[in-house]
């Protein structure tokens, strides 16, 4: 199967092209994007991978479903398309992140000037149907995403990965963390935020982890 995806992506997941869930989800998805109002762009699916190389990943960040509402999904967990307003949960993130570094950061919801620098913002679940939260869950996506989970755990060393929420903890149980550091808080919605999420201080540990292994910080 001839998938669009970033080279060294295509590299560590093609044997997933040809397993029988990867099949059924193409079919799925292909028929859900001909026949309903599917985000994100279908160019921009597998962005995540596309703006950030595999060896070029220093921070995983994971998320569930990608937003569901009008021009928000752009591929990239919790980032919305430029000119949109910031949804609760990103601007709790950013709320965190200038609590934590104690200065103010750029409020542009893209995120892809994080994805550059090798933050992977990877949802779980790569579809959804317009207005229906959750409609491609169970269809095949979140095997996908854990098999890059997987690959990224065994073939790379001192990844940081940020898990905020019962589900990204789940998904996190298969991260080798004798080699990797794993940070873990509640989700930052604005039903969880504070309960763990607020004052979490995950990005300064996450540069000072990079820091302290040779590799350069991230401008959050």
């Amino acid at each position: 199967m001839n998938v669009r995806i970033e080279e060294s992506w295509n590299t560590h997941l093609q044997a997933e092209w040809e397993k029988p869930y990867f099949s059924a989800l193409t079919q799925f998805v292909h028929e859900e994007y001909a026949h309903a109002k599917v985000f994100p762009h279908p160019k921009q699916i597998f962005r995540a991978f596309d703006v950030c190389p595999f060896d070029e990943v220093k921070v995983v960040i994971l998320g569930q479903d990608p937003y569901h509402g009008d021009n928000q999904a752009n591929g990239l967990c919790f980032a919305v398309n430029e000119g949109v307003t910031l949804p609760p949960s990103l601007q709790n993130i950013f709320k965190e992140i200038e609590s934590d570094l104690g200065r103010p950061v750029e409020r542009s919801g893209d995120l892809e000037r994080w994805a550059r620098q090798g933050v992977l913002l990877l949802n779980a679940t790569l579809t959804v149907r317009a207005h229906t939260a959750g409609s491609h869950q169970g269809k095949g996506w979140e095997e996908f995403t854990t098999a890059a989970v997987q690959a990224l755990s065994d073939e790379r060393e001192h990844l940081v990965f940020m898990l905020w929420g019962n589900y990204a903890k789940q998904k996190g149980s298969i991260i080798d963390r004798s080699k990797h550091l794993v940070l873990e808080a509640a989700h930052p919605s604005p039903f969880s935020a504070h309960n763990g999420f607020f004052g979490s201080k995950h990005f300064s540990q996450a540069n000072a982890y990079l820091k302290k292994h040779g590799r350069e910080e991230i401008e959050w």
